[in-house]
């Protein structure tokens, strides 16, 4: 994971990929969303509008990107008819760095403790959806499959998730033998992968942002005429030092002057001498 992709492998690339439907596996061939005819294999407009509606709404405040997986599975799981159960499976420079589950007992089917050979290790690596619409008859995932029967999985589809340059993962859709997988299935997979590529990708900037927030925090803490000003508020007010920072930063924001001079200012008045 740790070589340099080529241009089909660069998450622009994959999109590409995506949108010419490329599928392995499964019998059904490869879907195609520019030639794919109208009826009950397609997706409407309202259909794709309220999924990815559904995404947003799911993942646009979320910081945590462990916590984003968990809303992504469990709104994939109830938006998407027909699937039984949904995972997904992260790697960050080749190595796990995450797993989520619509369902806790099928938990280690998106978490690797099977191995590498999983259809969201083959999505990944091969830069394209994977798809088994029938597990009795799969061989390429031996362990794998053998554990994904006895949980009650009849089909797999996993669809490969470009995040960013550091983490890359995938999209698992699961049916049970009472719901098989259909061209839908594979085209809402598509979706899935694409919409959510953006927002996590979206949710780790938002989480680097507030780990450098975190470390800009400690900094302030610990230094001169702010720290001793977050002293005072402490002692004033009888709370602790995150919430005497911000209290100093709404007065900042509020008289529209440097968090220092702020910091300077109350200093020097609790400082002076009272009149007696």
């Amino acid at each position: 994971m740790n070589r340099e992709r080529t241009d089909d492998e660069t998450p622009e690339g994959r999109r590409v990929a995506v949108r010419a439907g490329l599928c392995d596996g499964g019998g059904s061939g490869p879907v195609n969303l520019e030639t794919q005819a109208p009826g009950t294999g397609t997706l409407s407009v309202l259909e794709t509008a309220a999924l990815l509606r559904e995404l947003t709404a799911g993942l646009i405040a979320v910081t945590d990107f462990d916590e984003a997986l968990v809303h992504l599975v469990r709104i994939a799981r109830e938006a998407v008819a027909g699937v039984a159960w949904c995972g997904f499976t992260a790697l960050r420079a080749g190595e796990p760095a995450g797993a989520a589950a619509s369902d806790p007992a099928l938990a280690g089917l998106d978490d690797l403790s099977h191995g590498p050979d999983s259809p969201a290790m083959s999505a990944i690596h091969r830069r394209e959806m994977v798809l088994s619409e029938d597990l009795r008859r799969e061989e390429r995932w031996p362990a794998w499959t053998a554990r994904a029967r006895e949980l009650g999985v009849r089909g797999v589809i996993s669809a490969p998730v470009d995040v960013d340059e550091q983490v890359i993962g995938a999209i698992n859709l699961y049916a049970s033998a009472a719901e098989p997988l259909t061209t839908r299935h594979q085209l809402t997979a598509m979706l899935l992968a694409e919409h959510a590529g953006l927002l996590l990708a979206a949710v780790r900037g938002r989480e680097r942002q507030a780990a450098r927030a975190d470390e800009l925090d400690a900094a302030l803490l610990g230094e001169g005429v702010v720290g001793q000003a977050i002293g005072v508020i402490m002692t004033q007010r009888g709370c602790p030092a995150p919430e005497a920072l911000q209290v100093l930063r709404s007065a900042a924001a509020s008289l529209d002057i440097p968090l220092r001079e702020v910091a300077e200012r109350l200093v020097v008045t609790v400082s002076r001498p009272r009149d007696s």
